[in-house]
């Protein structure tokens, strides 16, 4: 499994187009060539470094047996590598979107999925 921040406002709009291509908070697939993703022990230093104070954001969970479009792991450090995905999400491929609750911090909390 791997997984996605997203607006929920994005969520609903790939409802209606029938895919998802959100690449990153401000940016699409179009912009990056990729959608960002991570792995579950990666997406509290995603959320923290691009969404706080974001509002409302939704985790998606991704199985990536069930996408078309390709998608691998890249090194985006030395030894640091995070899963990204090289064209649109089939939305059945989206098996969860999970709203993330906020402490009182403001930190998002990122839920045992």
């Amino acid at each position: 499994m791997i997984f996605h921040v997203s607006s929920p406002e994005d969520w609903q709009a790939a409802q209606q187009t029938g895919d998802y291509r959100n690449s990153t908070r401000g940016r699409t697939l179009e912009d990056e060539g990729f959608i960002h993703c991570s792995r579950l022990d990666q997406v509290a230093g995603v959320l923290a470094a691009y969404y706080t104070g974001a509002g409302p954001l939704l985790l998606l969970s991704i199985e990536p047996s069930l996408l078309s479009s390709p998608w691998r792991e890249d090194e985006v450090a030395p030894g640091v590598f995070y899963p990204h995905v090289y064209g649109p999400l089939d939305l059945p491929a989206v098996v969860a979107a999970t709203p993330l609750a906020v402490a009182e911090d403001g930190s998002y909390i990122v839920p045992s999925v």
